[in-house]
This record gives structure tokens, C-alpha cells and sequence, in this order.
């Protein structure tokens, strides 16, 4: 062999070396925020062609906690019917793909067919046309979850709008009771009779339903945000009282003032704000059922934030339940010692926790001095600062300045408990966005 020779297979060599190195690099950084959502087999799940890494990162769009078995679904389930989830999209993306949950199912849940698409308009099973997307799991359009399960699928192309409501189908043949479900979604969702998934129409859809099924999250591969904003709590965080299909709950308002200060050119981190609140959920107990329903906060919290995808911050807002559904009066320490738990599980995943001052229920049932007294102590502790990296004065901002043991008339619902739809934008409105720079403390 020449010298020549040599020199040019010497090249070559060193090119395919690069081009290998290249390749893995690639593959590698096309898995933004999967980790801890898998496909079937458990590796990270596979994505089309169609949805290029180059487009941005994954974010959270829209999301909903499960939180138990749905009453009269516990044989039948949805069988036979094609169940039409509506969700609303913080932020908007070029592909999407979702996670169906069958936390609260007793035996396998076979999805054989499964469709995301655009909605033709507001309050409407209808999809825009030429926006249905068939989904898949791992490849296939037929996925059967474990009882206590949840799967994520593979990512469809697919350009999510910001502000865009969003249907995701599911259609299920076999008998697959209880459904795992959310309520009080303040949304209205649909079902039909038969194999209905790729239907653009709508027409079939008969039923409708004020919670979602199966459902929990809708991720987008996002240019408009690089991280998510989760926002963990209970009854006040799922909206309960706003008005339905106006998307008002606290965390909405949020998402869209960052959205327009964003646009405005304010130096404010890219994120996305979603939905991780549960009726009645409490820091430290379950509620009822096996498997135990509405979870604790403490056991609930990897599924719902953790798992989430590129979490940079959760605003905590929870403990009122603990204090209104615990016989006789609450130990404060112990709820406390839960918020602290939270942080600590927030902050070994280097996540910055943002904490709510607990509001007022005065002249609601339940209410006495004595738990008038915990929440007061509570929230001493948490405008300390040492429960939190930070923190938003709910309470504050909503009680009566006369009375500071109520909610201000201005913006209570009516139940003594629950804000109207001014009451929750107040909320997000005194809801500090310089918050959501930095990252977690060190120590607190």
C-alpha cells in the first residue's frame, strides 16, 4: 500500500467515525423531558419522523391529576364507546403527544384506537377539518394498560396553537371498568356510541360530561417555551366555581399574563403553566377507595409534578382540607412538616417551589376558632420564608380587609370557600413573575 493510499483510508475512516459520533449525538438530544414517562416496553417512547427534534423542547400544554374511579363505570367501562376529551393548550407547539391513565381501573384497559386533533371552535365535539391526527403507542395504534398503569404516546405532527382547544379520543372494545377519571373539570367533554375517533363532525357525540377520562396530560414539542410551571393544590387550583368552559381557574389567568408580558418583551423565563389540582386533595391523607383515591400530596407529588416534563418551578397551594376535613383541630407542625416534604422532594429534582399562603373560610361549615388558629399559624410560618423559596400572599389578597378570617365578598363564589372567576384572576394577578426566575435554593 502507497502512502497515498493510506492517507486516504485514514480519511475515511476518520469520517465515518464522525458522521457515527454525530448520529448518537442527534438521537441523544431529540430526548427532551422524557424521563420518567415511558412507552410500553419502558425505554423512552419512539417518535415518527414527522416530529423533528430541531423544533424545540417538550412542555407541559394542558394537564389534569386523576382522581378516582368514575360511579357506574365499575364493569363496563366505556366499552364499545368513543370517549372525546376537550382540553385547552397553554402553549402551542408543532407536534404533541398525550398520556392516557388507568390509575384507577381494576383490570387491563385496551385502547385500539386513539385520535388527537383541533377543535372546530369553543364548546364543540367537532374537529377542524384535516386535523386528526391517529395516535400510537410504541409504534401501534392498539395499547392495553395495566390496572394502576398510565403510557405516554408517541409524538404526531401536529401544530397545537396557544389558547387552542384540543380533542383527544380514545375508543375502548372491551370491557374496562372502573374509568380512571378527573371531575369538575369545568369542561365540557363528550362520548358516542361505536368507533367514533377519527370523526370530524362530531355528530355522534351524544353525551356530555363535565370531567375528562383517561386523560392527564397533553405535552407539546414547543419553540414558545422551554420549561413548565406546575401548579400543585387542591380544590382552589382545580377551579372549582369558575365559570365552566371559560378556562378561569387561577392558573389560567397565570399562564396568560406570562404569555402577554412575554410578547410585551419583559426578561421572563419561557415557561408554560398547567394544571395539577384535585378536589378536596389534602397534604398528608388519602381519601377513599383501593386503590386510595384523591391521593395525598406527599404521594401524589412525583406523578404530578415531578414526572412532568421540564418542571422548572411548582407553586404549592394546599393545606385547607387538612384542616377542614381532620376531626376535631389539625396539627399545624404536622402539615407543615408535609409542605416541607414537598420542597425537599422538589428540590432534589433542582426545582424552585413557590408557596400560597392558605385562604379564608370563615362562616363556611366547619370553621371554628381553633382552625381559624391553625391556618393563622400556618401561615406565619410560610411569610417567614421558611417553607418556601418564595412566596404569594393568597390570602391577602382575598380576604375581607374588615374581617380577615373571610373571603372578600368581591370575590367569593358564594359557598364562603371557593373564589368566583374575579377572585381567581386576582390570584394569578398578585402572583409576583419574577418568581418564576432562578432556581431552586440550596437550603432553606
Amino acid at each position: 500500500m502507497t502512502r497515498r493510499h493510506g492517507y486516504a483510508l485514514l480519511a475515511t475512516i476518520i469520517a465515518v467515525i464522525v458522521a457515527l459520533s454525530t448520529a448518537i449525538y442527534v438521537s441523544v438530544a431529540a430526548d427532551h423531558g422524557t424521563k420518567g414517562r415511558t412507552s410500553l416496553s419502558g425505554s423512552a417512547p419512539s417518535r415518527p419522523s414527522a416530529a423533528p427534534a430541531s423544533a424545540g423542547v417538550w412542555v407541559g400544554a394542558w394537564s389534569a391529576s386523576p382522581v378516582g374511579a368514575e360511579p357506574g363505570t365499575a364493569t363496563e367501562g366505556m366499552t364499545g364507546r368513543s370517549v372525546r376529551n376537550v382540553v385547552h393548550a397553554g402553549v402551542g407547539g408543532t407536534s404533541a403527544r398525550i398520556t392516557l391513565s388507568n390509575l384507577y381501573g381494576r383490570t387491563a384497559l385496551t385502547i385500539t384506537h386513539a385520535s388527537i386533533a383541533l377543535a372546530a371552535g369553543p364548546e364543540t365535539p367537532a374537529a377542524s377539518a384535516g386535523t386528526v391526527r391517529r395516535l400510537t403507542f410504541a409504534g401501534s395504534t392498539t395499547i392495553v394498560i395495566a390496572a394502576g398503569a398510565q403510557v405516554l404516546s408517541d409524538a404526531v405532527a401536529l401544530a397545537v396553537p396557544a389558547g387552542g382547544d384540543v380533542l383527544v379520543t380514545t375508543y375502548s372494545p372491551t370491557l374496562s371498568g372502573p374509568v380512571t377519571y378527573h371531575p369538575t373539570a369545568r369542561q365540557t367533554s363528550y362520548a358516542g356510541e361505536g368507533d367514533l375517533t377519527e370523526d370530524e363532525t362530531g355528530a355522534g357525540y351524544t353525551e356530555q360530561v363535565d370531567y375528562w377520562r383517561y386523560l392527564t396530560a397533553l405535552d407539546v414539542l414547543s419553540d414558545q417555551a422551554d420549561g413548565t410551571v406546575v401548579a400543585f393544590g387542591d380544590s382552589l387550583t382545580d377551579g372549582k366555581n369558575s365559570t365552566a368552559n371559560a378556562n378561569a381557574r387561577w392558573p389560567d389567568f397565570l399562564n396568560r399574563r406570562l404569555r402577554t408580558a412575554l410578547a410585551d418583551g419583559q426578561n421572563l423565563p419561557r415557561y408554560s403553566v398547567v394544571n395539577a389540582g384535585i378536589g378536596g386533595n389534602r397534604v398528608l391523607s388519602d381519601a377513599r377507595g383501593r386503590p386510595l383515591e384523591n391521593q395525598a400530596g406527599i404521594r401524589r407529588f412525583s406523578r404530578d409534578v415531578l414526572d412532568r416534563p421540564n418542571v422548572k418551578v411548582v407553586v404549592i397551594d394546599l393545606g385547607i382540607n387538612d384542616i377542614l376535613r381532620t376531626p376535631g383541630t389539625a396539627d399545624p407542625q404536622k402539615i407543615l412538616t408535609g409542605l416541607r416534604d414537598l420542597v425537599r422532594q422538589a428540590h432534589a429534582r433542582g426545582i424552585k417551589v413557590v408557596g400560597a399562603t392558605l385562604m379564608p373560610f370563615g362562616d363556611r361549615s366547619g370553621w371554628t376558632w381553633a382552625r381559624e388558629g391553625v391556618r393563622q399559624t400556618i401561615n406565619a410560618e410560610i411569610r417567614s420564608g421558611k417553607v418556601y423559596d418564595a412566596v404569594v400572599d393568597f390570602d391577602k389578597a382575598v380576604r375581607d380587609p374588615y374581617d380577615p378570617r373571610r373571603l372578600r365578598s368581591l370575590y367569593d363564589s358564594g359557598d364562603r370557600l371557593h373564589p368566583n372567576d374575579r377572585g381567581y384572576e386576582r390570584m394569578a394577578d398578585v402572583f409576583d413573575l419574577e418568581y418564576l426566575k432562578g432556581s431552586a435554593a440550596a437550603r432553606l
